[in-house]
């Protein structure tokens, strides 16, 4: 084991603690190169500052959105593709598609797709009297949302069906004998079976949607004003656009805990072994 932790301390701990040093100072990426140790003090600036505040809700609402969304959606499709009986592999090679194409890619399809002056979409729909402006200032972060989904609830999909195909078929057999009707059945035996797998699946894609940054910085670069500036996008512009290095720090360390506290509360809630008995 001791070539693997020199490995993982090198490429993995030293950069951790490193920017842990760096959120502690005030350092920046010009000018003079000595850093002055400032403690919490960038971690309380942030408490103070406004766009802070709004990069993380707009990065909360679009988790949550996204997540539900993918949710909903990836468990509806997992479980028709469960009972396709015909050209099931190819339905399913054509769902998984999107979640193969990298997401600044995705990003600049749907920028040129949706743009008010030369996209596809709003020019189809201005033949039929509608007028939207998908990256305005009240539809830009759903758009974002919008992409999201399309991308990763194939991933869903993936995870839920695999799931489904796991599950025992005597419970499912013990409620129709009973009687039960399709709902009874899928609220009383198929979710709570389901139940672990359906936490893997909210786990493993809140935390990377967490990360949301190609979307914002191929479409909306945060804009209108910051409707769609995520605590992601928000980092990169602090650290490499305004060169304050050190501020970026301690903004990518309290992510870090909100991440932590989302992937306790979940595993807490779905994946801990007496939740699921």
């Amino acid at each position: 084991m001791a070539p693997l932790g020199v490995l993982l301390g090198v490429i993995v701990a030293y950069p951790l603690v490193y920017s842990l040093w760096l959120s502690l100072t005030d350092r920046r990426i010009v000018g003079s190169k000595d850093a002055t140790f400032v403690g919490l003090d960038q971690y309380a600036g942030l408490l103070d500052n406004a766009t802070y505040g709004v990069a993380m809700r707009n990065t909360v609402v679009f988790v949550a959105a996204a997540v539900t969304l993918e949710l909903i959606l990836g468990l509806a499709l997992a479980m028709a593709l469960q009972r396709q009986q015909r050209v099931r592999d190819l339905t399913r090679a054509f769902l998984l598609t999107p979640m193969f194409v990298t997401p600044i890619a995705v990003g600049l399809m749907f920028r040129f797709l949706l743009n008010e002056q030369l996209g596809a979409i709003p020019a189809i729909l201005d033949n039929v009297g509608l007028d939207i402006d998908f990256f305005g200032p009240s539809l830009a972060l759903p758009t974002i949302i919008a992409i999201d989904v399309w991308q990763w609830t194939p991933f869903m999909v993936l995870l839920l069906l695999a799931g489904l195909e796991s599950l025992p078929r005597q419970p499912f057999e013990a409620a129709r004998v009973d009687g039960a009707s399709a709902w009874m059945t899928f609220r009383r035996v198929t979710l709570p079976l389901l139940k672990p797998a359906i936490g893997i699946a909210v786990l493993l894609r809140a935390l990377d949607a967490f990360k949301v940054f190609e979307y914002v910085f191929a479409t909306t670069r945060g804009g209108p004003g910051n409707a769609t500036e995520t605590i992601q996008y928000q980092i990169y512009r602090t650290g490499f656009q305004f060169f304050r290095i050190g501020e970026a720090a301690a903004m990518a360390f309290v992510l870090i805990a909100v991440v932590l506290l989302l992937a306790t509360i979940l595993y807490r809630r779905f994946l801990r072994p007496e939740a699921s008995t």
